[in-house]
């Protein structure tokens, strides 16, 4: 009889069962990088990277094997340390794990997304001032060439950036906020509330859905996400490992 259908106890036929589809946010750094930022990524055998200075992120297969992390190496060189989005497999046992950290993942439920006037977009004559932002404030990585991963917006007091917010990761359908940071001195002020407001309006534009991530550990952080409307969609990990040095094996 041909495998078709499946017969239960009471010999009711079955359509055979679909195999269940990765969501693109399950291994999102590889989504967008097989996807909207395919024009950055960097590739050898099934292992995507961007550029060293625009992220830090890789995007690995669901199931990577031994292949996989050979071309890890290759890509990365020996002593690199890979930061790896989503949690994917573990790396092979002789590969040092430099960071492993619990991360949780929030999706728009409801956030009250709006367009705001005196958030200005800002360009690559701003990468200096963002540079200095970030080292100061240390909401995550942020490089010279980040800023092509999508819109930065940024508010200004006295001429000087205070604060901003940015998209980072881009699966299809789907835009990560990221770089949220304000400067000491203007914190308390709602600013940052202000620009992930204004980068999901116009994430919203585009017909795509706000997601973003934070350390576990960032409660304060998770508290106020979910006040803004966002919503816990999966507990995750962020987890960085360590290319063996040359003649070590891979």
């Amino acid at each position: 009889m041909p495998n078709s259908y499946v017969y239960t106890a009471d010999s009711a036929p079955q359509a055979p069962a679909r195999p269940v589809e990765a969501h693109p946010l399950d291994n999102p750094a590889r989504s967008a990088l097989l996807g909207p930022h395919a024009h950055l990524a960097e590739r050898l055998g099934d292992v995507l990277r961007y550029p060293a200075d625009v992220s830090p992120w890789v995007g690995l297969p669901d199931q990577p094997d031994e292949t996989t992390w050979r071309d890890v190496a290759a890509l990365f060189g020996p002593g690199a340390i890979v930061p790896v989005a989503g949690g994917a497999a573990a790396a092979p046992a002789h590969w040092e794990v430099v960071m492993n950290a619990g991360g949780v993942q929030l999706v728009d439920d409801g956030v009250a997304a709006a367009h705001d006037e005196e958030a200005v977009r800002l360009g690559p004559a701003d990468v200096p001032e963002m540079l200095a932002l970030v080292e100061h404030a240390k909401p995550g990585p942020f490089l010279p060439r980040t800023i092509e991963l999508g819109t930065y917006l940024g508010i200004r007091r006295d001429g000087a950036l205070v604060a901003m917010a940015g998209e980072r990761l881009h699966p299809p359908g789907w835009t990560e906020i990221s770089a949220v940071c304000t400067a000491d001195g203007h914190r308390g002020q709602g600013l940052a509330t202000r620009l992930v407001h204004a980068v999901a309006a116009g994430i919203r534009d585009r017909g795509e859905t706000p997601f973003l991530h934070a350390a576990a550990s960032n409660t304060n952080a998770i508290r106020l996400y979910e006040s803004l409307g966002f919503r816990l969609r999966r507990r995750t990990s962020f987890l960085a490992v360590r290319v063996p040095d040359a003649g070590s094996g891979a």
